[in-house]
């Protein structure tokens, strides 16, 4: 799904990521790990451009999107991104929150698709009735593209318990359920993959069992994600892939067993000794 080729990101003279390179199946959970300041989360915000690379290559679904040239909001869509402090809005309530993004492009592939039958129908007018192109099926409005997402989105909040806060702001929300608000918002987009930047690293310890749990489910699901996380017992039970990177290098990666249970390089020997 994701093919990263020699991924570089520079900030001014600071060289942050050198050389990345890693494939993600369909289906991978893999869980980045790290010392704070080497790399995690800009490689991490590079995956879906919200960090420009330097050089290298993203292939995702077939396409470089590290392409200046590529629109990547259209691939944008199909990358779920939750964050380390939630980034809700506050002014809008929870169910407001997990629509905004579907409402929005539905109606925007709705005012594209008027837009190209008003000129089909304009073309239509001259020319001969056997060469006359078909317009784009438009079966929904406005009005319904909103009832579609709210019943979708009382559905995602339904599967973590929470659709008693449907109209509540997210300011009356514990931490815990803020970030499960974060996720159903992303799930909202029917993404192919999921990015997670420290997803529980803002909570109080009582609070990050009931958000790993809700990402637990989803890898039993079969959602794709790439985790950066210092939670290392998650990573030992869920992912099927873990890469530690130190000063912008992949020094080690292997499965969860290999990783922790015999780990090959000096540094990750010493960055586990001193986590586990």
């Amino acid at each position: 799904m994701i093919d990263v080729i020699n991924l570089e990101k520079h900030f001014g003279e600071t060289q942050v990521l050198r050389g990345i390179d890693v494939k993600i199946e369909k289906g991978d959970i893999v869980v980045v790990i790290g010392p704070s300041g080497s790399g995690k989360s800009t490689f991490l915000r590079c995956l879906n451009c919200m960090e420009d690379p330097t050089g290298g290559q993203i292939v995702f679904r077939g396409v470089d999107i590290a392409d200046q040239k590529v629109d990547i909001n259209v691939h944008r869509r199909h990358m779920g991104m939750v964050f380390q402090h939630f980034n809700l809005f506050n002014n809008k309530t929870v169910i407001e929150n997990i629509m905004l993004a579907p409402v929005y492009l539905r109606c925007q592939d709705l005012r594209r698709a008027k837009r190209t039958n008003f000129y089909t129908s304009f073309a239509n007018l001259f020319r001969k009735e056997e060469k006359k192109k078909e317009l784009l099926p438009i079966s929904t409005g406005k009005a319904e593209i909103k009832k579609e997402a709210r019943e979708e989105a009382l559905t995602l909040l339904k599967r973590i318990g929470l659709e008693d806060k449907a109209e509540v702001y997210p300011s009356t929300l514990s931490g815990g359920q803020k970030q499960r608000v974060a996720i159903v918002r992303s799930l909202a987009m029917n993404p192919d993959v999921i990015l997670f930047d420290e997803p529980t690293s803002a909570l109080d310890p009582e609070m990050v069992g009931e958000v790993l749990d809700l990402m637990k489910a989803l890898a039993k699901d079969g959602m794709t994600m790439i985790i950066v996380t210092h939670e290392m017992g998650f990573a030992r039970e869920v992912a099927n892939k873990v890469l530690f990177i130190d000063e912008g290098q992949i020094l080690e990666s292997g499965s969860p067993e290999e990783f922790f249970g015999n780990p090959k390089n000096p540094r990750l020997k010493e960055f586990l000794s001193k986590v586990l």
